[in-house]
């Protein structure tokens, strides 16, 4: 491989010739905006060596790659022409405050459109439920053009540039996303990369014979190849899609199919697929797109005698996406999606990848501590990987539209005293009822007799214990469980980064069996905590003498605060968030930027934290105030926190 002297000077000669081939682009007879294609050139030329150098090592050695660099930089170049004014703005202001969704004041929400308010102009409707619940930052779950019933929640994408029908236009959708940000919300939208449906275009022209798409896909005429990759492989989905590879008679060849065999991997060892999914990303971004969430990164570069999960070319490519989409389109942010070791997912986060994601680990040792009422693996596993490159920020989340796998880190468990199988068997057994004593309701998601893997799904409520309550019309139960839905909540409320609801949990709903008469979603347990959403239960919102009430007053409650705070903005990716021993096994702690101390306690009793220990981490001032009851908090022997009580406490102005 070329050293870096070698790729600055070829690179800059590379542009150089290939400047004469963009400018009529940006500066053709219908484009006489010379500013934005100046502002474009200067962008270039910034990141120009570096886009030269990962696209060189991706594909330097086929004999068309100055072909296909050219290509990418005149989608890249036709993308900026066609974006809008008021996108252009939002660029420039965007590179001038790269820390925007570091800010106390963002806020997520999840939904699917059709489940939460039937179609895109019912979510635009429900814009003032987004504003009264302080919402930032708005994800819509896949709303593309997607097969039926072999759709995986719309993650079998047969058409990136159009909506579902059943769910509006690409117009109805710039349109929201206009309407979003003028509300102070963010769009962001899942792009799903490393597959499409085998009903998207691409693939059927692949059906057909046609060599050039059968290229943008892996396939194979035998079983000689896809058997010696699958003997490194894990299978995603052992029960509804084992294996790794769909026979296809049409073409009687052999597929890479890692998900379902409906979804196609996309093959981007070819920089046609490269060029063209950049151009579907760009065009996203041009639809007022802010944030896209990359969809199952760790899988889309593939090699013998691996895993073929997160390859050091997976970086390349997500990098070179990146730089490229800031020159078209800097507004635009990655957040990754990588549910995998946690010393994997940190290496997808940075300025120059990922800015954004999602934190699987603390979600995980969420639901773990609440099962065991100790914070000892969660504690330490957080203060060993809290902190990410500056810049950056954490997802926070405590339920999402997926399964809840046990991700942490065996080795971090074993620092503790546990051994990481057999406490996930615990784990599993536990929220789906089995052992005794649990208050969960959750249901089994891809269990494998060869490893015994498994995962949960549930809604949040019916995970912490509400269900179970209402059932046995226990008020204990349902009390605790009230409690353990507000307390894990407020843990993402106030660790640094973007705390992300999923919609429904803000009202307690519990778990949908319905989905197992649906024959296109029996065989997939996610759907129970996928309802379709209880506007009439909504409507109870304001009345806190209801379970809906209660819970919804609370969260918006420290959704409030939480923006009223600079505190809990993100000031430092490395230390704003500090975990610590309180050495009480019971009592998760930490600071947020030294001026706020968060305490919380899993436990079903009341639990004590002494000054003593707290003054180990925070010089404790004398007078104090819990911002989430706005009472005077005496800080004398030490604390005593009730059942599953949760504090947030700051000196007294």
């Amino acid at each position: 491989m070329p050293d870096i002297s070698w790729f600055e000077r070829e690179g800059r000669r590379s542009l150089n010739r290939l400047l004469p081939r963009l400018l009529p682009v940006l500066t053709g007879d219908d484009n006489d905006d010379s500013q934005h294609a100046a502002v474009f050139l200067s962008r270039l030329e910034q990141l120009f060596p570096r886009i030269f150098r990962l696209l060189y090592t991706l594909y330097g050695d086929r004999y068309d790659f100055f072909y296909f660099l050219e290509k990418i930089l005149l989608t890249t170049a036709r993308a900026s022409v066609e974006r809008s004014a008021d996108l252009r703005a939002l660029d420039l202001h965007r590179e001038t405050d790269s820390a925007w969704f570091r800010s106390e004041k963002m806020m997520g929400g999840v939904c699917y459109v059709d489940l939460f308010a039937g179609n895109l102009e019912g979510i635009r409707q429900r814009i003032p439920y987004f504003k009264e619940l302080g919402l930032t930052y708005l994800h819509l779950m896949p709303l593309f053009r997607a097969p039926e019933p072999n759709s995986d929640g719309g993650y079998a994408v047969s058409d990136y540039r159009r909506v579902n029908p059943s769910l509006g236009t690409m117009t109805q959708l710039t349109t929201l996303a206009n309407d979003l940000r003028r509300n102070g919300i963010s769009l962001v939208l899942d792009f799903v990369f490393n597959h499409t449906s085998d009903e998207h275009e691409w693939a059927q022209k692949a059906l057909a014979g046609d060599e050039d798409f059968l290229d943008y896909y892996y396939t194979f005429p035998d079983r000689t190849l896809p058997d010696r990759y699958e003997a490194t492989l894990r299978e995603i989905f052992p029960e509804q899609a084992p294996g790794s590879f769909t026979y296809r008679p049409e073409i009687d060849r052999w597929v890479w199919t890692t998900f379902n065999n409906f979804q196609w991997d996309l093959n981007y060892t070819n920089p046609a697929v490269f060029d063209a999914m950049l151009g579907e990303l760009l065009f996203l971004a041009n639809r007022g797109v802010e944030v896209l969430r990359l969809d199952a990164v760790a899988f889309i570069w593939k090699r013998m005698g691996t895993p073929s999960e997160s390859l050091p070319e997976v970086h390349q490519v997500i990098q070179a996406f990146n730089a490229l989409a800031r020159i078209a389109a800097p507004a635009l942010v990655f957040k990754s999606e990588a549910i995998i070791h946690p010393d994997l997912v940190a290496t997808y986060i940075s300025m120059d990848e990922c800015p954004i994601s999602y934190n699987p680990t603390f979600m995980a040792l969420i639901w773990e501590a609440l099962a065991t009422r100790e914070v000892k693996l969660l504690r330490h596993s957080m203060s060993k990987r809290f902190g990410i490159p500056e810049g950056c920020a954490w997802v926070n989340y405590v339920r999402v539209h997926d399964d809840i796998g046990w991700s942490f880190a065996d080795e971090d468990a074993a620092e503790v005293g546990i051994r990481g199988f057999d406490h996930r068997q615990f784990l599993n057994r536990f929220y789906t009822g089995q052992f005794p004593g649990s208050f969960a309701n959750g249901v089994p998601f891809n269990f494998n007799p060869v490893n015994l893997d498994m995962r949960i799904s549930g809604t949040a409520a019916s995970l912490a214990g509400l269900e179970q309550g209402l059932n046995l019309q226990n008020e204990t139960f349902i009390e605790n469980a009230i409690r353990r839905i507000l307390m894990i909540h407020s843990l993402i409320l106030a660790a640094g980064g973007i705390p992300l609801l999923y919609f429904g949990d803000e009202i307690a709903t519990l778990n949908d069996y319905s989905y197992q008469n649906d024959p296109g979603k029996g065989n997939d347990s996610r759907w129970v905590h996928r309802p379709r959403f209880n506007w009439n239960r909504a409507e109870l919102r304001t009345d806190t003498a209801t379970i809906e009430g209660r819970v919804f007053q609370s969260l918006q409650h420290m959704i409030h605060l939480r923006r009223q705070t600079s505190a809990f903005a993100e000031l430092d990716s490395t230390s704003s968030t500090v975990f610590f021993d309180t050495q009480n096994p019971h009592v998760l702690g930490f600071l947020r930027n030294r001026q706020v101390l968060v305490l919380a306690n899993f436990s079903d009793f009341p639990q004590t934290v002494r000054r003593g220990v707290l003054n180990a981490y925070w010089n404790v001032p004398d007078a104090l105030t819990d911002l989430i009851t706005n009472n005077a908090v005496k800080m004398e022997e030490g604390i005593t926190l009730a059942p599953y009580q949760y504090v947030w406490l700051s000196p007294t102005v």
